[in-house]
Formats: structure tokens, sequence, C-alpha cells
């Protein structure tokens, strides 16, 4: 009779350890998702959902290289190692160009008053822990967007005089604007406003990049047309840049 019951309890332990193994690998939530990916354990091949979104790792506000040293680093840098960015590097990145800065939705870029007329959205090439793919970046809560899983890497390779960076790069920023945003209050003068805001966002990128020990360049000759018509963010939208990021 003992013998029986051993056995009996062997098969029901083994039935309870493949079920509680069935359901710790089913697929994860987007909370688990990215705690895991921020531990570095999941590929690059997750299965993502449309419109699903990612918390990124929180921003550093302080660095061990001063601004005076970040100006001076700062350069156009167009050649890029193969090794993938990572996902706290681009997050970094992101909130440099974007990032709000107080409980007033202020942010680290100046904005002509305060229309934020600018949309930050990320072709991911080569970025560890995320699904090659476009994204939107969403400042008020520091989050991606998934938006669609495509290699756009060379049309847009293409569209932009087939400069290499745009293949070279682990991710490339795509500044947009929305210029309702700022023309319905200053009219016509509002489009000098957006492009100067541009420049602002710019400059945060390189000189953020530059602390990183990163490359980044400014790429402005595309064919506005085709570029928009790759990403496909929308009538909307209009680019205005594109920040190829690499490791050096």
């Amino acid at each position: 009779m003992k013998k029986y019951i051993t056995i009996i309890s062997v098969f029901l332990f083994l039935g309870i350890a493949a079920l509680l193994f069935r359901v710790g690998s089913r697929t994860m939530t987007p909370g688990q998702v990215n705690a895991a990916a921020e531990k570095g354990v999941i590929s690059n091949n997750v299965n993502m959902e449309i419109g699903e979104l990612i918390n990124l790792p929180q921003p550093v506000l302080e660095g061990p290289v001063s601004l005076e040293e970040a100006l001076w680093l700062r350069r156009s840098i167009r050649r890029y190692s193969n090794k993938p960015l990572q996902l706290n590097e681009l997050a970094q990145l992101l909130w440099a160009a974007q990032g709000i800065t107080n409980e007033r939705g202020f942010r680290t870029a100046p904005s002509a008053g305060a229309t934020f007329p600018l949309e930050v959205f990320v072709v991911a090439n080569n970025v560890e822990n995320l699904t090659q793919g476009i994204y939107h970046y969403h400042p008020h809560d520091h989050q991606l967007e998934f938006l669609r899983e495509e290699d756009v890497s060379r049309p847009l390779f293409r569209a932009s005089l087939s400069q290499s960076m745009i293949l070279d790069g682990g991710a490339v920023l795509v500044f947009a604007a929305v210029f309702d945003r700022t023309t319905a209050r200053y009219g016509a003068r509002g489009e000098r406003y957006i492009h100067n805001e541009i420049g602002h966002a710019g400059q945060n990128v390189h000189l953020q990049a530059a602390a990183l020990n990163l490359g980044t360049v400014v790429i402005g000759a595309y064919r506005d047309d085709e570029v928009e018509e790759i990403l496909g963010l929308g009538r909307d939208y209009r680019v205005l840049y594109l920040m190829p990021v690499g490791k050096l």
C-alpha cells in the first residue's frame, strides 16, 4: 500500500511541476517584458504587438562627463561599429531630445509658447532587447510605443541619398513636427520657431551622444516624400531631421 502511495505522490508532483512550467513559460506581460529586457534576459526576437508600450530605463541626471567636456567632444560622426546600441543608451538619448523636466511638462529643449510641435520616432536597427522596427517616443511617460515590425533601413538609406550611417547606426532618431500646433498660435512665423526648435533638440542629442561615447550626425539631405512614405507616420507629421546613432 505504501508503495502505491509513493508512486501516486511522485506522479502528482511531476504533474504539478509540469503545470507550473507551462504557466511560467507563457508570454510575459508588458511589465515583465520590460523588467526582463532591462536585465538583458530577452533576445531581440521578442514578439510584440502593435501599440504595445515599453517602459524605458529612467534617465541619468548626473553623469561623469561635464557639459563643457561634452561640448568639446561633440563631432559629426559617420562611422559606427556593429555593436548593438543598449536600451538604456537609447532611452537617455530620447530623454535628451524631448524628455520632461518638470511637473508642468516643460522639456529638455525650449519650445515657442510651450506648443511642443516635435515628435520623436525611432527606427531600431540594432538595439539590444528591442524588436527591429519603428517606435514612437512618449515623453510624458518616458515610453516607447511599438508601431510596426519592419526593417526599413535599406529603403530609408536609398531615400537619404545612400548615406551609409542609416544602415550602420544601431538606431535612427527621426524628428518630425506637427506644424499646426505652433502655427495655430503664431501664424506663418511659427514655422521659423519650429525650425529653431529642431536645432535645439538635435544639439541636445549631439551632446548626450558625446557624453555616452556614441557617434551621431544630423542628416537633412533626403527625399522628403519618400522618407515620409517609408516611415508611414501619418499625414500630420513632417520629417525634419534624421539622426543615426551608433557605437564607436
